[in-house]
């Protein structure tokens, strides 16, 4: 069975069909056939409305922003929504749009993110802070929010107060995560809510209002929040473990470390390796020459290993959630969605 090219955000799944053989392969690649007529003309609409609403606005706010968004990127966010509207009934305009908003958010946070961080790679391409200037970025950032923001009001005023909370989580988890520049936490605590405030509540939001403008009742409307909290953590755990393991992800190795940000591989590592608190206090105050040593530690430790189990299990729940939805061709992408970004190398 062929299959015809897939748009930007099922890409993750387009790999997968290609790179499995036998009857795994087979079944994945049947499944994108059935159902890339019902999401595929929405993903190309998502896009073109993306690069319609990003040159919105005086430059070169809108030249920083487009410098970001037009370079693609795994679309994740607004293909999960798209999919949880589709289990349960039309994929509407309104969908299409709020789609978008999940896609303008997180693209201002990363906007942001790069200056905080002081971030020099995204995407494989320089960030828009070394191109455009530290306070172009964070006001093409702004402009983002503001687009998302009255997106909203026009697709679905009554979601604005929805995502406003989530908004506010983003920025409650930005918080706490830029507390560690000051001091030194490795607690679980800390990284659960970082975790959950910055990257798992903007997927919960996704899946969420997915369903319910798709038509879902309130119980599986909550069903697909859950789902989307799950994927959300389990991708954020694969992307902690990257940072050490890959060269291949578009921005700087050992990016996390380096920008003295807490992830779940020095904690789980910090507690196997009691000689790496003092490593990690070094770097923590500027000795960067340390960081091969610690990532040789962290390496050997197997933390990296014991992060991608917690992701498997934490998918495993958020696929436990999904399956008390009913059976459909989009019920079965979102699980294999899941499944493949759970497992992904790169």
């Amino acid at each position: 069975m062929n299959v015809a090219p897939l748009p930007v955000g099922l890409s993750p799944l387009s790999d997968a069909a290609s790179s499995l053989e036998g009857e795994e392969g087979a079944r994945l690649r049947e499944r994108l056939a059935s159902v890339q007529a019902l999401v595929g003309d929405e993903l190309r609409e998502v896009e073109a409305l993306l690069a319609r609403v990003s040159a919105e606005g005086p430059a070169p706010g809108t030249e920083a922003a487009q410098h970001l968004v037009l370079r693609g990127g795994k679309r994740v966010r607004p293909t999960v929504l798209l999919l949880s509207a589709a289990c349960f009934g039309e994929v509407t305009s309104t969908a299409r749009a709020l789609a978008v908003v999940a896609e303008l958010i997180h693209s201002a946070t990363l906007l942001h993110d790069d200056v905080v961080d002081e971030g020099d790679e995204r995407r494989g391409a320089p960030t828009a802070r070394r191109v455009h200037g530290n306070a172009v970025s964070v006001l093409a950032g702004d402009l983002l929010l503001v687009h998302a923001l009255r997106l909203t009001e026009q697709a679905l005023p009554s979601a604005l107060a929805d995502l406003i909370q989530t908004l506010g989580s983003l920025v409650g988890g930005e918080i706490i995560q830029l507390r560690g520049r000051r001091e030194l936490d490795l607690s679980l605590e800390t990284y659960d809510a970082v975790l959950r405030g910055k990257t798992a509540s903007l997927f919960s939001w996704a899946t969420r209002l997915g369903a319910r403008v798709g038509g879902a009742s309130p119980a599986d409307e909550a069903r697909l929040g859950a789902f989307g909290e799950g994927i959300g953590v389990a991708f954020q755990l694969v992307d902690d473990a990257l940072d050490y393991t890959s060269e291949e992800t578009g921005k700087t190795l050992l990016a996390d470390l380096r920008e003295g940000k807490l992830t779940l591989p020095l904690v789980v590592a910090a507690e196997r390796d009691p000689r790496l608190a003092p490593l990690l206090t070094g770097i923590h105050a500027g000795r960067l020459e340390q960081m091969d040593e610690v990532r040789r530690r962290v390496l050997e430790s197997g933390a990296c290993d014991e992060v991608r189990r917690r992701a498997d299990e934490v998918t495993e729940r958020a696929l436990s959630a999904l399956a008390e939805v009913p059976a459909s061709p989009a019920r079965g992408l979102l699980d294999a969605l899941a499944r493949q970004l759970t497992a992904r190398r790169v």
